[in-house]
């Protein structure tokens, strides 16, 4: 429990700092949300997964065992809340964002550092945490713009979207350099590694301009279900599945702390850019962000 003031202090605290500055900013410097989550969108991050592939070097088997595990837990959440849209009797639109909630867990500039910091001593830790990180980026950008377009235009729709996702256009390229071993140029190495290091600020000051644009958070019973899947749904269902996975050990710890991150910003960023409900995404990802103070205290002593 010694270790919890620090998380608060060192990983979750500059997060709210960006959020608040951004709240505060965006107003007064006639800031707006669509324009930032637009460059976050189709520069930051495209640059952020291009490197974060390109640079890559881990053990194959470690990459498909913790592809497959953060693949199936974050489909599973993406079930759980369509289950639960469904049985509310939510329109379309709203069925798609519960999905886009559930499945975006903020395993980037939350998971991350957050799991640095619970398990400085392993040296392993860090690549797998990255690891999930990509897998879960991609499939939570597939499912999650796949369900915006199939809430608007159907099934064709999603799936030409799927294809269009400039975090998906940036991978195969990165892949291709990282299997044969090349290495960019500074010239293109240099901008590409700005690019992927605005992401994470951008996306979190994006954010507070995003709620101060919202007006006052109104927390409804589907911002708070939708929150509860994604917080205590995602854990419980990364414990229930981690034996059948072949998880244990620092593997499974981290595969369930993951699972536990609050919704991501990402997730306003899609619902922004896919005009998905996105005061309902919007608060979903400050709800539970603030909620998971308490429910990844709770996980972490667990694991």
């Amino acid at each position: 429990m010694g270790e919890l003031p620090g998380i608060f202090l060192n990983v979750i605290t500059p997060v709210f700092l960006l959020v608040g500055l951004g709240y505060v900013a965006g107003p007064r410097l006639n800031l707006e949300a669509r324009t930032l989550s637009r460059v976050v969108y189709y520069l930051f991050i495209p640059a952020y997964v291009f490197r974060a592939i390109n640079l890559a070097q881990v053990d194959l088997t470690v990459v498909a065992r913790m592809a497959v595990a953060a693949t199936v837990t974050h489909l599973a959440c993406a079930v759980l809340g369509f289950l639960a849209a469904w049985l509310l009797k939510r329109p379309r639109e709203i069925v798609a964002a519960y999905m886009l909630i559930a499945i975006f867990g903020n395993v980037g500039n939350f998971g991350l550092p957050l799991l640095q910091f619970r398990f400085p001593n392993e040296p392993q830790a860090q690549t797998i945490s990255a690891v999930y990180f990509l897998v879960i980026l991609t499939v939570s950008f597939v499912v999650g713009v796949a369900a915006a377009h199939f809430a608007k235009g159907g099934a064709f729709t999603a799936v030409v979207a799927v294809f269009k996702i400039p975090a998906l256009l940036a991978a195969p390229p990165a892949l291709l350099i990282n299997g044969f071993g090349w290495e960019l140029p500074p010239v293109l190495a240099r901008p590409l590694d700005l690019l992927g290091a605005a992401m994470i600020p951008v996306m979190i000051v994006s954010l507070g301009v995003q709620l101060a644009e919202a007006g006052r958070p109104r927390v409804t019973r589907d911002v708070v279900f939708a929150s509860a899947i994604r917080l205590i749904g995602g854990p419980l269902l990364a414990v229930m599945l981690a034996a059948g996975l072949g998880l244990s050990g620092l593997e499974r710890s981290i595969g369930i702390v993951q699972a536990a991150m609050p919704t991501a910003v990402l997730a306003s960023v899609i619902a922004l850019e896919n005009e998905l409900a996105p005061d309902f995404v919007i608060t979903s990802v400050l709800f539970s962000t603030l909620l998971s103070l308490l429910t990844l205290t709770i996980v972490l002593t667990l694991v």
